[in-house]
């Protein structure tokens, strides 16, 4: 038996550029302002952390005195918007190496901003990132579909995904499509 330790991350879970851009609903788990901050992905599932895997396609350097990273990544679905800066000193020169176009892995925290009409932005604060080539970014598409495969067969049994149907009023098929629509482009 293994020893539980006192702090244990959270999985990162697979998730397409489509569903992310969608979700909309954050909470903190907890009151203290180490309490972990999740995001309800509307396949239904809570999430910290996500892993995602796509082609890098820009990224800016801005900031003077703050310099932070913006990037593009896009898989099959869509595009997600990731960013790296002073408080992920690591993550942020690891973007800085890479050149676009690349495929790249990045696990990185959901992060929602509502903006002053009421739009709600997505973006994934980068917790690491690297280079990696088309067989991952497959596998990756194979692993992600799978996962929100199953994320859709358990909908509405679980705390989360009823949840998320209150949230979003998701419509599984919507789901499947897209994945499905995913899986034919990968190239196996």
């Amino acid at each position: 038996m293994k020893p539980q330790s006192a702090f244990e991350r959270e999985p990162a879970r697979r998730v397409f550029a489509s569903e992310l851009r969608e979700t909309r609903y954050q909470f903190k788990d907890g009151e203290d302002e180490k309490s972990p901050t999740y995001v309800i992905l509307p396949s239904g599932i809570r999430s910290n952390r996500i892993f995602i895997v796509g082609t890098l396609t820009e990224k800016q350097r801005q900031g003077d005195q703050n310099v932070f990273y913006r990037g593009r990544v896009v898989d099959p679905t869509g595009t997600f918007f990731i960013m790296a800066g002073s408080y992920q000193p690591e993550a942020m020169q690891q973007l800085a190496r890479i050149e676009p176009p690349a495929f790249v892995a990045v696990v990185g925290k959901p992060n929602l901003y509502t903006t002053q009409d009421g739009n709600c932005l997505v973006s994934v604060r980068v917790e690491s990132i690297s280079v990696v080539d088309r067989d991952t970014r497959d596998l990756w598409v194979l692993d992600t579909a799978r996962e929100t495969l199953d994320r859709l067969d358990a909908f509405g049994t679980t705390e989360d995904s009823k949840k998320a149907q209150e949230e979003y009023g998701t419509q599984p098929d919507v789901y499947k499509k897209i994945v499905y629509d995913a899986l034919s482009q990968v190239q196996l």
